[in-house]
């Protein structure tokens, strides 16, 4: 029997990278898959495709994460499609980066809003579902910058200190209930996003590094299965590192 088989997963900003690679992860592992994305385009159409290849039930929808209200109906539309929920990954964010002195409000909210605020959107949708099942697997994107913090990343650094907070906070108030939440602090992991630097910025970070390279979307998908199956069944309340020793 595959690691998922049986269960639904709900990956939000799986249309690319990190979110892309969890939701064709799980589906490997036989879990059906909703995610979302800010729009459904030609490349979310084909990731449905390339999740249903795997012989699951996959659905993308259309979601600004941000959004209460919306996201409380996207929720509603998938237990309407996949009856049930077994797993949330709260991956959807953004980048605004710069230093404090010169940074906007819009900068500021928007970061937090999209990285943060969503998470407790889906959440706040989710765990009365998964109250009812008595079960479910929520796991939180942070970052090791959401540890350490980052010149430069004020916002984006609060966002995803605020998701450890978040996961920790829920784990006590919901584990009663057999709902589990973690969080994932990814390093340097290499996406298309980081795939744009320049290749000197990309040494000088791999260096840094004790295992000396960077990240793939698949490292971070691992773990990512791990928190979602029953291996992880008494992991709960933790953040997981997933950076090659970077921030030990």
């Amino acid at each position: 029997m595959k690691l998922l088989e049986g269960k639904v997963a709900l990956v939000t900003g799986a249309g690319r990278g990190i979110g892309k690679a969890i939701a064709l992860r799980y589906a490997e592992a036989g879990a059906d898959v909703a995610f979302t994305d800010l729009v459904i385009n030609e490349a979310v159409e084909a990731t449905v495709k390339e999740l249903e290849a795997m012989g699951v039930k996959a659905k993308a929808y259309a979601s600004n994460a941000a959004n209460f209200d919306e996201t409380h109906e996207v929720v509603k539309q998938v237990v309407a499609d996949f009856g049930r929920i077994d797993v949330l990954v709260n991956n959807a964010g953004i980048t605004k980066d710069g230093l404090m002195m010169r940074m906007s409000e819009e900068q500021w909210d928007a970061v937090i809003n999209v990285n943060l605020k969503s998470a407790f959107n889906f959440i706040h949708a989710v765990t009365p579902i998964m109250a009812k099942q008595r079960s479910g697997s929520i796991i939180n994107m942070s970052s090791v910058v959401g540890v350490s913090g980052n010149a430069g990343q004020c916002n984006y650094s609060a966002s995803k200190a605020g998701m450890i907070g978040l996961a920790k906070s829920i784990a006590k108030e919901m584990g009663p209930r057999g709902i589990r939440a973690n969080c994932i602090a990814p390093g340097f992991i290499i996406t298309e996003m980081t795939n744009q630097l320049p290749q000197e910025i990309k040494d000088q970070w791999a260096a840094q590094i004790p295992l000396r390279r960077g990240g793939t979307p698949e490292d971070v998908a691992n773990v990512a299965l791990f928190l979602a199956s029953d291996l992880s069944s008494y992991v709960s309340g933790q953040v997981i590192h997933c950076c090659g020793a970077m921030n030990c």
